[in-house]
């Protein structure tokens, strides 16, 4: 299965009791419809995800990123302390495309423009062929 979503939280690393390391990190999938009366109907989906491969692409997975992911889904359920029944969908990640949005994409972005605009000579644009 697959699904796409933004980041809504950054990605943690966590170490079981048998010493293996997991990313764990949160999507939220949007997808909208008309309902029988024609009104247009926006629901959010939150899965919590799990990533056991490789810890090294946690340092990526920030907030707001918009990443593809492949995997399996499964739920979970149990009774809050409050006696509430309470419920959640896991995403078991084996595959993780990364579109950007993030921090990481905002600090690259913010990076090159004071860069250009430190290392432009003034009276260089003169200066070309065309």
């Amino acid at each position: 299965m697959n699904i796409t979503g933004r980041l809504t939280r950054d990605a943690e690393v966590r170490t079981t009791s048998q010493e293996k390391q997991v990313v764990n990190f949160s999507v939220a999938t949007n997808d909208n419809y008309r309902n029988r009366q024609g009104e247009r109907v926006e629901q959010t989906t939150y899965f919590d995800c799990s990533y056991w491969i490789t810890p090294n692409v946690a340092k990526l997975l920030t907030k707001g990123t918009l990443v593809e992911l492949s995997g399996r889904v499964s739920t979970r359920a149990w009774t809050g302390k409050d006696g509430e029944p309470r419920s959640r969908l896991n995403f078991h990640t084996s595959q993780i495309k990364l579109h950007g949005g993030g921090k990481r994409a905002e600090t690259v972005q913010v990076t090159t423009q004071t860069e250009s605009s430190k290392g432009t000579p003034k009276g260089t644009e003169d200066d070309l062929p065309f």
